[in-house]
């Protein structure tokens, strides 16, 4: 009999377009089921026990109390490949060190990044062939590109969305600005930038991004970025602000740095993330809200040896509660990573590398409770692992 009915069903599939055409609401589930119900019922699922691609119940994620926690990872400058007025370049001689291999830089911090359900590196840079320098930038003693092949990088390390406003993403012009966001977008990667935001969906949440480059900028700013928010928070639960501010080799923030993160969650940012001077400058939280002044370096290959090569990437968590009112948002803390930005101390590799010499991890802790003493709501601690939970 089993034999028969599947037989009747190859019949069945062999003749489904015919009959299709006569009843476009014929389905072969409707032919399994009239033919053999509990056959239909081994092959179709209901929505209820759908599962993803990885054999997980599609509402895996909920935890046991049924919301949804959301872990966030974010970090500093993602600096990656040369100068193309350059024949020679740091980056490709550290790249023929590994044979020809780009993702040797993210080896010893992939799997935290994999771990988490979303990652956001400010990706200072462009990914272009182009060689155009924009009169504006001839005299920079920096122009960053990397071939485009590099946003794989990205994609292959847990990297799923990226902060693309800053003072480099116009080193070879508008056309590869443009060209790298559409590499950005074709491989799948969120990028938030030059007045567009980003959106993510992550386990059935939306997430926005906006990004701005306050450099200079701050009087074109201050009445701008409360309304993008605001606009963003009525269709968005989360809403997460990147700033490319304050000064170089500072491990304090300016005034304006502080002025212009508590103006954003006061219009509702959930959480903001700084960079720029590519030194580690303290978190502060205000109403709630974690303002994250600047996140340091990353993976940068703009210079071979940083006078402070030292950072961390900064992790949060989200729990989202269904109520009768809407989505209930809390944050669950933070915890940071110290790393340096290279896999050893004598120079910068590119490799960015998790700190375990306690030594090497306090100065890190004093850098930042020293330079945030004068800032009103600077957090008490810096916590560096997660609660165990029994």
């Amino acid at each position: 009999m089993r034999k028969f009915t599947l037989l009747l069903i190859a019949l069945l599939i062999l003749f489904c377009p015919v009959l299709a055409e006569e009843e476009d609401d014929w389905t072969l589930e409707d032919a399994l089921t009239e033919v053999d119900p509990e056959l239909a019922e081994d092959i179709f699922i209901s929505e209820e026990d759908a599962v993803d691609v990885d054999g997980e119940p599609a509402e895996n994620f909920r935890e046991a109390d049924g919301s949804i926690l959301i872990t966030i990872t974010a970090t500093g400058d993602f600096t990656v490949g040369g100068d193309s007025r350059k024949s020679s370049n740091i980056w490709d001689k550290e790249l023929n060190k590994h044979g020809g291999d780009y993702q040797f830089a993210m080896k010893n911090i992939r799997d935290i990044l994999l771990a988490d359900d979303l990652t956001i590196v400010n990706f200072e840079g462009t990914l272009t062939e182009s060689t155009h320098v924009p009169s504006s930038k001839k005299n920079n003693q920096f122009l960053f590109s990397a071939p485009p092949e590099y946003v794989n990088m990205l994609t292959e390390n847990g990297v799923e969305a990226v902060a693309l406003e800053n003072n480099h993403v116009m080193d070879h012009g508008e056309d590869a600005y443009i060209e790298t966001q559409n590499h950005l977008s074709n491989a799948g990667v969120v990028w938030s930038g030059g007045g567009e935001i980003g959106v993510i969906e992550v386990k059935g949440v939306q997430i926005a991004m906006l990004s701005y480059l306050c450099i200079d900028r701050y009087d074109q700013l201050w009445d701008k970025v409360p309304a993008d928010i605001q606009a963003a928070k009525e269709l968005y639960p989360i809403v997460i602000v990147n700033f490319h501010w304050g000064n170089e080799l500072m491990y304090s923030p300016t005034d304006n740095q502080v002025r212009m993160g508590r103006l954003a969650v006061d219009a509702g940012a959930d959480l903001v993330l700084g960079h720029h001077s590519h030194r580690i400058q303290p978190i502060e939280q205000y109403k709630g809200v974690y303002i994250c002044y600047s996140l340091g370096n990353f993976c940068f290959a703009g210079n071979s040896k940083p006078s402070d090569m030292t950072s961390y990437l900064f992790q949060t968590r989200f729990r989202i509660r269904e109520t009768e009112e809407g989505q209930q948002i809390t944050n669950e803390g933070f915890i940071i990573i110290p790393i340096r930005i290279s896999s050893r101390a004598d120079k910068n590799d590119f490799i960015p590398t998790v700190l375990t010499k306690e030594s090497t991890v306090d100065a890190i802790m004093n850098t930042l409770k020293e330079h945030g003493r004068k800032l009103d709501y600077v957090v008490d601690e810096y916590p560096l692992a997660w609660p165990t939970t029994k």
